[in-house]
């Protein structure tokens, strides 16, 4: 019996250092001196040797002399949270995704052919919201509201922070304070939900009640300038910018069906299934360069457009790949590598 249990102990002990300690520590040994950089995270350093991300993991980029990556579903606001990767899973018919995608082209889409060929779409966008009327019947943001309620809610969620609501969600909260009638209507044609409703939860009165003050315009976070001369963001009613070209892309689609816009590369308005994919295609880096980069670096150095868009577009070349040594696949452009050559390159400008 005990020659049994001695054999078992030292059965025990023998798997608990061999595959607990010695495996680890060779394993460890083999990654620190023969592939050091990538068992360390393929980070990447600045001149100062401070560690500005890795080659592995998306991060957002917004200024204009820098590609931008991906769209990320990876956590809230930005996206591109390496602790929460993960897909929308939205499916084709879900309208969040069909919104996403319209976001992200009205403002930048233009016109394949006919008399503004080459023009952005974005100010039609603009002229044919602010007459009000969609499906020949007026109040376009009440019907947006009503066609679309969960994208409704999404702009008054959209900056809360640590479950906290943002200037949107403010903003609501007290047009639900100043306006009782509605919200108890509401809460009378939803018996089954809370007395108390949130904020979001009246998305749709609350919109076609500043649809009614407000026609042709969309609530949006501007800078104001306070009386002590200071400037902060508040709540004002819009009829043009960003938020109108971005959020009626879609509806001004619908009533434009026959319109021929240029193609835009698929990556630039569809993320990854992990939301932390570091990379973009070469078309995709190219259409950046040649709509928004190469003009911003000519802004920030002085130097001609069309000499800085030849330099950029053969250091694009240089640092594409394909996978499996192009056996597969599209080349590819690792984003936080090309931003930080550009920024080595042509100096430390922009954020």
């Amino acid at each position: 019996m005990l020659a049994h249990l001695r054999a078992n102990l030292w059965l025990l002990v023998l798997t608990v250092l061999l595959c607990s300690v010695l495996y680890p520590l060779v394993i460890l040994g083999i990654g620190q001196t023969l592939f050091h950089d990538k068992a360390q995270g393929s980070l990447l350093l600045d001149a100062e040797r401070h560690v500005i991300g890795s080659r592995l993991i998306g991060q957002p980029f917004t200024a204009d002399e820098y590609f931008w990556p991906r769209p990320s579903a990876a956590g809230s606001g930005n996206g591109y949270d390496a602790s929460q990767s993960s897909p929308t899973n939205w499916a084709a018919n879900n309208y969040l995704l069909r919104d996403r995608v319209a976001r992200a082209l009205g403002p930048i889409v233009k016109y394949r052919s006919g008399p503004k060929k080459g023009q952005p779409v974005a100010p039609d966008i603009e002229s044919w919201f602010q007459k009000d009327k969609f499906d020949g019947k007026p109040g376009i943001v009440a019907q947006w509201a009503a066609l679309h309620s969960a994208v409704a809610q999404n702009w008054i969620k959209n900056d809360m922070t640590d479950g906290k609501y943002g200037l949107c969600g403010q903003y609501v909260a007290e047009w639900q304070k100043r306006h009782p009638e509605e919200v108890a209507q509401w809460i009378k044609d939803n018996p089954d939900t809370p007395p108390e409703p949130k904020p979001e939860d009246l998305a749709v009165p609350f919109f076609v009640s500043f649809s009614k003050a407000h026609p042709g315009t969309f609530p949006s976070a501007t800078d104001v300038k306070t009386p002590d001369g200071k400037t902060e963001k508040q709540i004002q009613p819009v009829k043009e910018g960003s938020d109108i070209q971005a959020g009626f892309f879609d509806m001004w689609l619908q009533e434009n069906p026959d319109v021929d816009l240029e193609p835009v590369p698929a990556d630039m308005v569809m993320s990854s299934g992990s939301g932390l994919d570091p990379h973009i295609t070469l078309d995709n880096a190219r259409w950046q360069l040649r709509e928004r980069v190469a003009a911003a670096w000519a802004k920030k150095t002085g130097a001609g457009e069309t000499e800085l868009r030849d330099q950029i577009d053969a250091m694009l070349l240089r640092d594409s790949f394909s996978p499996m040594n192009g056996l597969v696949g599209v080349p590819l452009v690792n984003v936080l590598e090309i931003n930080r050559a550009l920024l080595e390159r042509y100096g430390k400008v922009g954020g």
